[in-house]
């Protein structure tokens, strides 16, 4: 099967790319032809998943299709954008048509969850990855960014965190768990769903964003960085579910809370007076700490005690010694 038949059977048929809102053009020309309504902005985001680094290979690839389309649109509910479309680069040892239709249905069901449509990309031969990059639109100057978070911010996340951490064991086959306490973690890994409309309810409210890829405290950095403030998270604050900590014990599920990344809930600072409304109106707000002045990102226990880890969170290209 050569690349173009590949194309047309597995992805260029599918549901997702067929079109939609803001695509005027989508696969079969050398470029898509995106539509942007006047007076707003494109937001655009790559993402590469690898076989063995991001993922365990073998695995699921309807699952792994869910995934790696879930991970690239969580960005743009982090910059509160609306999904308009994505492009996939597949790069395959093989041609594995089962394999390959399996990818594509998860895909293909993620897409749809999230009204995002396939408009273009590439295939080629090679160790497996996944390079997808997603586009969405946002009004002009309502763009979440990491930079404008203040002193006297509440810092905020949009719902549990650790899961797809405590997931990991399960999906490496390192330890296994009852079903009622499996099920929801490996959902959380292998199906994560982007934030899409606490995005958009967090335009002009939230001073700050990001989703939390790397973990709590490493992705804080970047937020503390960008705005040029110090953010204080309490430990005791962290909203954990009770399958994690079935799984793994407080301890252990804090830790994955605070640095085992691959959440894709978003983070973000929130003046106080916005907490209330936003959590009346049912938004899944979790203050987790504080802005001050100063820098860095500090975790502290009930009695305020600074106990900052010294890992934080997943680094490509951390040094070793």
């Amino acid at each position: 099967m050569g690349e173009f038949e590949l194309i047309r059977t597995f992805f260029a048929a599918a549901p997702c790319a067929q079109g939609g809102e803001g695509i005027a053009l989508g696969i079969g020309d050398d470029c898509a032809l995106l539509a942007l309504p006047p007076g707003e902005q494109l937001a655009i985001s790559t993402d590469t998943l690898v076989a063995g680094v991001h993922f365990a290979d073998p695995c699921d690839p309807f699952l792994l299709g869910q995934r790696s389309l879930a991970v690239a649109v969580s960005d743009l509910a982090a910059m509160g954008a609306h999904p308009l479309a994505f492009t996939l680069a597949l790069t395959t040892p093989t041609v594995d048509a089962d394999w390959l239709q399996r990818y594509a249905q998860g895909l293909n069901a993620m897409a749809l969850n999230c009204g995002v449509g396939l408009v273009g990309g590439d295939t080629t031969r090679g160790p497996l990855s996944l390079t997808l990059t997603v586009f969405g639109r946002v009004p002009a100057g309502l763009a979440l960014t990491r930079h404008g978070a203040q002193p006297g911010d509440l810092l905020c996340v949009g719902g549990e965190l650790g899961n797809a951490a405590g997931a990991l064991p399960l999906v490496l086959n390192q330890r296994t768990a009852p079903a009622a306490i499996a099920e929801p973690l490996l959902a959380h890994y292998w199906s994560p769903q982007p934030q899409l409309a606490l995005g958009l309810a967090l335009r002009g409210k939230a001073t700050s964003a990001m989703d939390v890829s790397d973990g709590l405290l490493a992705d804080c950095e970047h937020i503390a960085k960008a705005s040029a403030v110090r953010l204080v998270i309490e430990r005791q604050r962290l909203p954990l579910s009770s399958a994690l900590l079935a799984f793994l014990g407080d301890d252990e599920a804090r830790s994955a809370a605070l640095s085992g990344g691959d959440d894709y809930v978003l983070a973000f600072t929130l003046p106080p007076a916005e907490l209330v409304p936003l959590q009346a109106d049912g938004w899944p707000v979790q203050v987790v700490g504080r802005v001050e002045q100063g820098q860095g990102v500090v975790l502290v226990d009930p009695a305020g005690q600074d106990i900052t880890p010294v890992i934080r969170g997943y680094q490509h290209f951390r040094e070793t010694h």
